[in-house]
């Protein structure tokens, strides 16, 4: 946004990294924590996982930078923990399929009707430790503030998003289509 190659963005913001003074935001939504691992992991028949059969698992993460040691790393430190971290991708995407297709079992935000899609093969369940949620936020360069165009797409994609979770969290009765 800097030099002016992008308008905007959508995301949580890195908490490591100090938000530049020329950026603009606004709250979109919240996102949660929750575990996911295949419907027949081991884990997957309990509701509540022990912490320590938890922390022993083998955990995959995700870090677009290609470090270790997100959030949840850090909930876990700040009580002495550690889990098995034994992958990293770069993306959610690649997270929710790796985790579909192996023992791993992964901590990813989880936004309630945002991610359905993703969910086919996968249980999800609480970590043993809650996390903070993660604030999803619209970003744009104060250059823009007095846009009308700009201003009119920050209100359009609030308006829409706003109007998006009772679609997203409503199901189908039986026997119709979506």
């Amino acid at each position: 946004m800097d030099d002016n190659r992008a308008d905007f963005a959508i995301g949580a913001y890195n908490d490591d990294v100090q938000r530049p003074g020329f950026m603009r935001s606004r709250r979109l939504w919240s996102v949660d924590f929750a575990c996911f691992m295949r419907n027949d992991h081991p884990l997957a028949k309990l509701d509540k996982i022990p912490l320590k059969k938890f922390l022993a698992a083998r955990h995959l993460d995700v870090s677009l930078a290609g470090r270790v040691g997100g959030i949840y790393d850090r909930v876990l430190q700040s009580r002495g923990l550690q889990r098995n971290l034994v992958s990293t991708v770069s993306h959610y995407s690649a997270a929710y399929e790796a985790v579909r297709r192996s023992d791993l079992i992964a901590v990813l935000p989880w936004s309630e009707g945002l991610e359905t899609m993703r969910m086919t093969g996968l249980k999800r369940v609480a970590p043993p430790l809650a996390a903070p949620a993660r604030t999803v936020e619209l970003v744009w360069h104060e250059r823009h503030e007095t846009s009308a165009l700009h201003q009119w797409f920050i209100a359009l994609v609030v308006e829409m998003l706003a109007r998006e979770p009772a679609a997203r969290t409503a199901r189908p009765k039986p026997g119709t289509r979506s």
